[in-house]
C-alpha cells in the first residue's frame, strides 16, 4: 500500500509539473515565437537611399510603419514580409541589393516591431499586411501584374495568406514552413501543441489557392525550418513553380547576392521584368 501511495504521489507531482509547463507555454508562447526589435532609425541610417517611410493604419486602428522605394522602369515591386526576429532595419542589406537590381521595395514592420504599434499575433499580422496590400493598390496604383509577394520564414505564412487573397505576378517563399503546428510539434513532441497554439500560419492548406508562379528558396542545413517543410510546400503548390535549394546553408546565412541574382533570372523567365 505504501508503495502504491508513493507511486500515486509521484504521478500527481509529474502531472502537476506537466500541466504547469503546458500552462506556461500557452501563456508565454508569443514571447517565444515573436522576437521583435523595438525602435528603428530612418532608412538612410541603414544605407538605404530614396526609401520613403510610410505610416499605415490597420483595420483595428493601429499605426503601422512601412518603407517604400519605387521600382526602376519595367521592374516589378516586391512586397516583402519579413521573419519573426528584428525589424526592417535588419533586412537593409537585402533591400539594398534588390533595389540596386531594379526592384521596387514595399515592406512593413508588423505590429510590435520597429515603430509599429500593438502586439504580435497571426491575425494581427494579416490585418497589417492587408493594409499594406491595399495601400499598394489604392495609393501607389500598383497593378497585380507588377507585384511580387515575398515572404521570409514566418513571413512566408503571411505571404501565402496574402497571395491567396490578392492577385500578384509571383510568390517568393524563403525558408517556408507548412504550419506552426508542424514546426512546434517537431520541437516539442511531448506537448499537446494542437490544443495550445494560438497562431497557426497553416500555409499547407492555403498554398493550392495560389495560382501565380512560385519560387522557393531553402537552405539544406536549415535546423529552424527543416528543408523537408519547404519541399512539402513546393510539392503541394499548383501552377508554375521552381525551387532552389542551397547546400551548406541554414536559416540565417543565405547568400543574399545569390538570392538576388536568382530572383532576377526567375523574373525574366516569367516576364516580370519588361523592356
Amino acid at each position: 500500500m505504501k508503495y502504491r501511495s508513493y507511486l500515486i504521489k509521484i504521478f500527481r507531482s509529474a502531472l502537476l509539473i506537466y500541466v504547469s509547463i503546458c500552462l506556461f507555454m500557452w501563456v508565454f508562447q508569443r514571447h517565444l515565437v515573436f522576437l521583435p526589435l523595438k525602435g528603428i532609425e530612418k532608412p538612410e541610417i541603414y544605407g538605404l537611399h530614396n526609401f520613403k517611410v510610410l505610416s499605415l493604419k490597420s483595420s483595428d486602428d493601429l499605426h503601422i510603419q512601412a518603407w517604400y522605394r519605387e521600382a526602376k522602369k519595367g521592374y516589378p515591386t516586391i512586397i516583402y514580409f519579413h521573419g519573426n526576429g528584428g525589424n526592417l532595419g535588419n533586412r537593409a542589406t537585402y533591400f539594398n541589393l534588390l533595389s540596386e537590381a531594379g526592384f521596387g521595395i514595399l515592406a512593413l514592420d508588423y505590429r510590435g516591431y520597429g515603430a509599429s504599434e500593438g502586439d504580435p499575433s497571426e491575425e494581427g499580422f494579416y490585418q497589417d499586411s492587408r493594409a499594406l496590400m491595399d495601400y499598394a493598390a489604392k495609393t501607389l496604383s500598383l497593378k497585380p501584374d507588377r507585384i511580387i509577394i515575398y515572404g521570409e520564414s514566418i513571413g512566408t505564412g503571411v505571404a501565402v495568406q496574402m497571395a491567396s487573397e490578392y492577385s500578384s505576378a509571383a510568390l517568393i517563399l524563403q525558408s517556408p514552413f507548412t504550419s506552426m503546428e508542424s514546426l512546434a510539434g517537431n520541437r516539442y513532441p511531448w506537448l499537446p501543441v494542437h490544443l495550445l497554439l494560438k497562431d497557426r500560419f497553416d500555409s499547407l492548406t492555403k498554398i493550392s489557392k495560389v495560382h501565380a508562379p512560385i519560387l522557393v528558396f531553402h537552405g539544406e542545413e536549415d535546423v529552424i525550418v527543416p528543408i523537408e517543410s519547404g519541399k512539402t510546400i513546393f510539392a503541394d503548390a499548383t501552377g508554375p513553380k521552381e525551387a532552389i535549394y542551397f547546400p551548406e546553408k541554414g536559416h540565417n546565412d543565405m547568400d543574399l547576392e545569390l538570392l538576388t541574382k536568382d530572383l532576377v533570372i526567375f523574373s525574366n523567365k516569367y516576364g516580370l521584368i519588361k523592356g
